[in-house]
C-alpha cells in the first residue's frame, strides 16, 4: 500500500463530521398562519372601530389602527430574528461551533474534542436550562432557543459523540 495513499485517507476520516446539528429557533406560527391572523386582527379592529367612527370617536379608529400595526410589527421582528442559527461539527480533531446571527453576523468557536466537556445546569422543576461547551477555561452556551427537552436530546447525542472521539471511535 502506498504510504501518501494511507495518509490521505487517515486525513480525510479525521475531517469527516462524527456528529453535526443545526439548531434553529422555533416558530410555531407559518407565514401563511401570519397572513391569517393579520387579516382577521385588521376585520376585528375595522369592525370594533365602526360604531366609534359612527359616534363620532374617530381617534379610536386610530388606535385600533395602531394595535395592528404594532403586532404586525412584532410578528415581523420576530420572524427576522428566526433566521438566525447555529452550528455544531464534530470531527475527531476539532468541533466548531458557529452562531449567525439574523443579521448575517457570524462568531465561531473551535474547540479540541478532547479536551471538551459539555456542562448543564438542570432544574428539577423545569428540566435542563442551560448547556455549555467548556473548554481550557472558554465557556459557550449553545442551543439557547432549543426547548428543555430537545436540550437533553441534543446533550445526549453530542455527549455519546464526545466520548465516542475521545476513544478514538
Amino acid at each position: 500500500m502506498d504510504v501518501s495513499k494511507a495518509t490521505d485517507e487517515q486525513a480525510e476520516r479525521s475531517e469527516e463530521p462524527v456528529f453535526s446539528a443545526v439548531i434553529r429557533p422555533h416558530r410555531s406560527l407559518s407565514p401563511e398562519g401570519f397572513r391569517l391572523v393579520m387579516v382577521l386582527v385588521c376585520l376585528t379592529s375595522t369592525i370594533a372601530s365602526v360604531p366609534f367612527l359612527v359616534m363620532g370617536f374617530w381617534p379610536v379608529a386610530g388606535f385600533f389602527g395602531l394595535d395592528f400595526l404594532g403586532l404586525y410589527i412584532a410578528f415581523r421582528v420576530s420572524y427576522r430574528q428566526g433566521q438566525a442559527f447555529e452550528i455544531l461539527e464534530l470531527t475527531p480533531i476539532r468541533l466548531l461551533f458557529r452562531k449567525v446571527g439574523h443579521r448575517g453576523d457570524v462568531r465561531e468557536w473551535l474547540f479540541n474534542p478532547l479536551w471538551t466537556r459539555l456542562d448543564r445546569e438542570v432544574d428539577d422543576e423545569f428540566g435542563m436550562q442551560k448547556l455549555a461547551l467548556t473548554s481550557r477555561g472558554e465557556h459557550v452556551v449553545i442551543a439557547r432557543e432549543l426547548s428543555p427537552p430537545e436540550r437533553e436530546t441534543l446533550a445526549e447525542a453530542l455527549g455519546r459523540a464526545l466520548a465516542d472521539v475521545k476513544r478514538g471511535y
